[in-house]
């Protein structure tokens, strides 16, 4: 996958919105703001081995006094369920960038479930969702996100459209 203007104006957002710490797992829609978090002399990056490990991560770095976010995959929202309810018990800011399996010509069919679910599990759990499906709305939605979590408090995810991303495909190397 070719960087996208909308890849570079993520981590642009996430960089001027003051966030220093980066907690991801490797994922082609996000690999952008990984490379660019890990170059950066400004922001820490931290690899997980799981999802839910970010909500950690990331409520941590709200408590040493820094901004984080939580890059994943939809299929990681499911492993997160139960660290969301220290988001609610503890009422931290909370921002994660999503970015959606199971939608859009999806190729792997354990993807579907979880993506059809993803919008539904994070409202369950007290998460406010945005998303953004066309390049154009990728930078506002991401400051908006951006300012819900750490000017007003909220537990916000961007879901980031698999038609954004563009297909996935089993290739021959």
């Amino acid at each position: 996958m070719l960087d996208q203007p909308w890849q570079k104006e993520v981590f642009e957002v996430l960089r001027d919105g003051g966030v220093r710490q980066v907690a991801y797992l490797p994922d082609a829609g996000h690999a952008y703001a990984i490379r660019q978090a890990i170059q950066s002399p400004d922001i820490h990056d931290i690899l997980l081995t799981t999802e839910e490990e970010g909500v950690g991560v990331v409520s941590g770095a709200w408590l040493g006094g820094q901004r984080a976010v939580l890059l994943m995959q939809s299929s990681g929202v499911g492993n997160c369920v139960n660290m969301f309810s220290l988001l609610d018990s503890c009422r931290f800011p909370f921002l994660t960038l999503v970015t959606m399996r199971g939608e859009y010509a999806e190729f792997n069919p354990w993807q579907a479930p979880m993506g059809r679910r993803t919008r539904d599990v994070l409202e369950l759990m007290g998460i406010q969702v945005y998303r953004a499906d066309a390049p154009e709305e990728v930078r506002e939605t991401v400051g908006a996100a951006l300012d819900s979590a750490f000017l007003a408090g909220q537990r916000v995810a961007v879901l980031l459209g698999q038609r954004l991303i563009g297909r996935k495909r089993w290739e021959d190397e």
